[in-house]
């Protein structure tokens, strides 16, 4: 991470664990030495609405503790498709699951459509489609360290759930790599 401080939006729909993807990638963060803000935003509704995570990172406390130009984002569901078209920076990269990439407009930054949910399917759990987001995100901007995600993970996640979020995690650094 180059810059002073980094915006990051991780969205989709509720029940896809985007606050546990926060979670985690704020952890790995955390390890680096950053200082987080990390808010969060979800609909009523605990499957379907929409969801998202924030993280303002940097190397001093931020004043604004909230996105509000991001240089990431992460879609998982159609339902987050344009729900931050309004704070993207010219040069954000945005990370979108194929399934919701229809009519994504490129044009306010750089866009990577990724089979997300296909392969967290082909990892036999499709709800580590939120950890195969964030090995890609890792793998594509370098945010952190990859090593630091696995810490933050194995430190952090219910330990019967760790082997699998560290092979979604490898899962989603492939992707970026073939």
């Amino acid at each position: 991470m180059s810059q002073t401080q980094i915006e990051i939006r991780l969205s989709g729909s509720g029940g896809q664990g985007i606050l546990l993807a926060g979670q985690i990638l704020g952890d790995a963060l955390t390890l680096e030495r950053k200082r987080i803000a990390q808010s969060q935003s979800y609909e009523p509704t605990s499957r379907g609405g929409l969801s998202r995570c924030d993280l303002v990172a940097g190397t001093k406390a931020t004043d604004y503790p909230l996105a509000s130009a991001l240089d990431y984002l992460v879609i998982l569901d159609r339902i987050a498709l344009h729900a931050s078209d309004d704070i993207l920076k010219t040069n954000t990269l945005v990370v979108i699951d194929m399934s919701a990439a229809e009519g994504k407009d490129a044009e306010n930054g750089k866009t990577r459509a990724l089979p997300l949910l296909d392969t967290a399917r082909a990892c036999n759990d499709i709800r580590s489609a939120n950890i195969v987001a964030l090995g890609a995100l890792v793998e594509l901007s370098g945010v952190c360290r990859a090593d630091t995600l696995v810490a933050a993970i194995c430190a952090g996640a219910p330990a019967k759930l760790v082997k699998s979020m560290l092979k979604a995690v490898e899962a989603g650094q492939n992707l970026v790599r073939a």
